[in-house]
């Protein structure tokens, strides 16, 4: 197979020459080979070649051919797929059939004529599939080296705030050079869609512009189908011929109805003239799959990528928000600056091919705005407040959204807060490091956070809502996520839906070291000795900073309320602020059932505690873990900041065989652990097994079979899984042993279940592999025995 090609074995590990990555270990190797990025490099990879295999190459044309030309010429040898011309110069085509053999017909040919012209016909080039990035016009790490020494002599951190925006945002010849483009666009669309308009958004017009940033275009085509359905009343009136606008029917309005054509089909038309109309663009392409598809393009002389979308209104309106934010305070500017490099040296923001799990950067703007919302006293105004310092001319709808807000800065007071820049993004990095996103829905709209549980239970209002409403005016609700960030105007948009539990991890563990940072004295004051001070060891990339002590091996099971059950989601939505520990009780249960059912583990629970830890486990026990009183737990759980030292040591008994596990651990009674989060008493687990290796291979022997393929859920497919195991496989020589401690985090964190682990008798040194299994493996049962647990509820 192509994939074992790709694949080498190191020393330490596999290496992808495909992909260019590390893998260093089988199981990061299987997940890696069924992972969106190398399959979508692997199909990349395999068409490159079929396009390869069924193109020609051919030269000694001229400029006056037409692609149209070409096209009728070498149908003769077979149907076509494509053609790439060279627009600027015109000596060179490649033609691309639908089949290997019309290539074989081709290049039988032994002259081949085209007005006169020979031409010069052979295969076309076969190179090796190679992963290249972009092209850019500097280097990311030659850009830092190049900007760290300006940096350590600025004077203060303002200062090198106000450099970066220096280096950083676009000079007066680019922006001159991006509206060349613009009008060149306008030019040539404007014959074929009568007064349309192309309108520039995005990071070109925002303020927040950077070197080679993509340019963000829409064309405007209302005004184009009041032309068409106004010409079409005329021609019908005249009869056949020119209309009155003087415009022929046969013009290219004749092949589509703009009314009621699609935004795929319009795109396509777009396509078509980018490619044949406008010189020095190339690599035209539609991408279909984005939320709002797009014509991409690139413009070989000013080396500028390019989009064109035709139903993105709402983005326009977003960069009018934007430039009014910042006319309305100066400090926007340099801290929006700083944060997004700062997020893209931390490989936070910025996906490679505008598709990934990072923060984009427009939701990074949102986030930090909604900071600025949230400062005492607030720096900026929410968008309700906006709406109301509007006079009644300033008033805005789309698409149903309410997009009215000032257009002029000097119709936003000032604010009063007084904070230096240097504060402010320390002040940044401080919010979000304890900001719970995953109980919280962030509205710049309201500036507020809203609380998920208002959220988990709108499919069924929806249902209501779609019977009272017009079809005209129905929202639904927002995609939810790990981070769910509102946009101002769509609110059923989540700008950073895209993102996964890991990268919101990230984030947040990033904003957590910045934020310790911003306390040390390197972060406020200038070196003496001409050391990295301020914003340069916040910049500075992963692999120059030295790495951290290794933790206690822990495992978080995150809430994830796009992954829960309908009736779970019910129950959450009743528990109101308190279903932290509602879900806490549910994950618990699961994670009991996991190492007992499924991982025939023997699982004990630590029940009593001794010292003077006593006292506070006794007055811990009595919070209660049922629904009745959840909100008063959870309210003084986070109230409580003192840190509690809870020993692990007491009497053990057996947890009970035949307990409901929908009802587990309810039985048992929550005390405080450190810093105040509620948690049970740890669990002893003892493994004789080694149940762990080649589950992969046991599953499918087991499947392969029909008489003895499991039926059923998931868990028991992994139970007859582990007992297949320990049929055959003998007993470790000392059975492993291991305690876990479970808390709940939330309040000031993101909620999330951490179990804690630690190995008490691993003297066959199995511990580490066991754990690297259960990392991926216990988050995924957990999730499966939740909506089983709820559904048998």
């Amino acid at each position: 197979m192509e994939t074992d090609k790709d694949i080498k074995c190191k020393p330490r590990g596999f290496h992808c020459t495909l992909c260019n990555v590390h893998i260093p270990n089988m199981p990061s190797l299987d997940q890696h080979l069924k992972g969106k990025r190398h399959n979508m490099i692997s199909s990349a990879r395999s068409t490159r070649k079929t396009q390869g295999e069924c193109s020609v190459y051919v030269s000694g044309i001229k400029p006056e051919i037409s692609q149209t030309d070409i096209a009728a010429y070498f149908e003769q040898f077979g149907p076509l797929s494509d053609i790439i011309m060279d627009k600027d110069n015109g000596f060179f085509a490649i033609v691309q059939f639908s089949e290997a053999n019309s290539v074989e017909a081709t290049l039988s040919c032994v002259e081949h004529q085209l007005k006169g012209l020979k031409l010069r016909v052979k295969p076309r080039e076969k190179k090796d599939f190679k992963l290249t990035p972009d092209k850019k016009t500097n280097d990311p790490q030659h850009i830092f080296d190049r900007l760290k020494p300006n940096l350590c002599q600025q004077a203060s951190v303002d200062a090198q705030m106000q450099h970066v925006v220096q280096q950083f945002q676009l000079g007066e010849n680019e922006k001159k050079a991006r509206g060349l483009v613009v009008q060149l666009l306008q030019e040539v669309f404007i014959e074929f869609f009568p007064d349309s308009q192309i309108l520039p958004f995005g990071s070109s017009v925002n303020t927040f512009g950077i070197h080679n940033c993509d340019l963000d275009l829409l064309l405007d085509i209302e005004n184009t189908k009041v032309f068409q359905a106004r010409a079409k009343s005329t021609t019908e009136q005249a009869g056949e011929g020119m209309s009155d606008d003087g415009h022929s029917e046969d013009s290219i309005l004749s092949d589509i109805d703009l009314s009621s054509a699609s935004a795929a089909e319009v795109l396509d038309l777009v396509a078509a003239i980018l490619k044949r109309c406008v010189p020095s663009v190339y690599k035209v392409h539609v991408v279909r799959s984005a939320r709002l598809p797009v014509v991409k393009f690139h413009h070989r002389k000013l080396n500028l990528q390019g989009d064109i979308s035709v139903n993105n209104r709402l983005a326009v309106r977003n960069t009018c928000f934007l430039q009014l934010c910042t006319g309305t305070e100066d400090r926007l500017r340099p801290l929006m600056y700083t944060i997004r490099y700062w997020a893209k040296q931390k490989w936070l923001a910025g996906n490679p091919g505008g598709a990934g799990p990072r923060l984009n950067n427009y939701a990074l703007t949102l986030l930090v705005i909604f900071y600025l919302q949230n400062c005492e006293p607030a720096v900026l105004p929410t968008v309700d407040q906006l709406k109301d310092m509007a006079c009644e001319e300033e008033e805005c709808m789309i698409e149903g959204w309410n997009c009215t807000f000032p257009s002029q800065p000097i119709a936003v007071p000032p604010s009063k807060n007084t904070q230096d820049l240097c504060s402010l993004l320390a002040g940044f990095f401080s919010f979000y490091a304890k900001f719970d996103f995953a109980s919280s829905i962030i509205s710049v709209r309201e500036g507020r956070a809203l609380p998920i549980t208002d959220f988990l239970s709108q499919n069924k209002e929806e249902e209501v809502m779609q019977e009272e409403q017009p079809p005209k005016t129905q929202h639904h609700s927002p995609k939810l996520g790990p981070l769910n960030l509102l946009d101002p105007f769509e609110l059923t948009h989540n700008v950073a839906g895209n993102l996964n539990q890991r990268s919101q991890r990230n984030f947040q563990r990033e904003c957590q070291e910045a934020d310790k940072y911003c306390h040390c004295l390197q972060y406020q004051h200038k070196s003496t000795k001409g050391k990295p001070w301020g914003l340069v060891r916040l910049f500075t990339p992963h692999g120059n900073v030295p790495h951290s002590k290794t933790h206690q091996p822990t495992i978080s099971i995150p809430f994830n309320s796009v992954s829960l059950p309908e009736e779970l989601r019910s129950q959450l939505h009743m528990a109101g602020d308190g279903f932290q520990l509602l879900w806490f009780q549910k994950v618990c249960s699961a994670v009991e059932e996991v190492f007992q059912t499924v991982l025939k583990c023997h699982l004990t629970r630590t029940d009593s505690v001794h010292g003077e830890d006593s006292a506070v486990v006794g007055a811990a026990e009595e919070m209660e873990t049922s629904t009745a009183s959840l909100n008063t737990s959870i309210n003084s759980c986070d109230s409580t900041e003192s840190s509690v030292s809870t020993s692990m040591a007491g009497v053990k008994r057996s947890l009970s065989s035949d307990s409901d596990p929908s009802v587990s651990p309810q039985g048992k009674k929550l005390r405080l652990g450190k810093r105040g989060r509620p948690e049970l008493p740890p669990w002893t687990c003892v493994l004789k097994h080694i149940v762990w290796l080649g589950r992969r291979k046991v599953r499918w022997e087991l499947n392969k079979d029909t008489e003895t393929r499991p039926e059923g859920s998931c868990l028991q497919v992994e139970s007859q899984v582990t007992a297949h195991i320990i049929e055959k496989e003998p007993e470790l020589k000392e059975a492993l042993e291991f305690k876990i401690q479970p808390q709940v985090v939330g309040g000031t964190e993101s909620t999330k279940a951490v179990l804690k682990f630690e190995p008490t008798s691993d003297k066959t040194g199995v511990f580490q592999d066991f754990f690297h299994f259960l990392e991926a493996f216990l988050p995924k049962m957990v999730e499966t025995l939740l909506e089983i647990q709820t559904g048998s509820a």
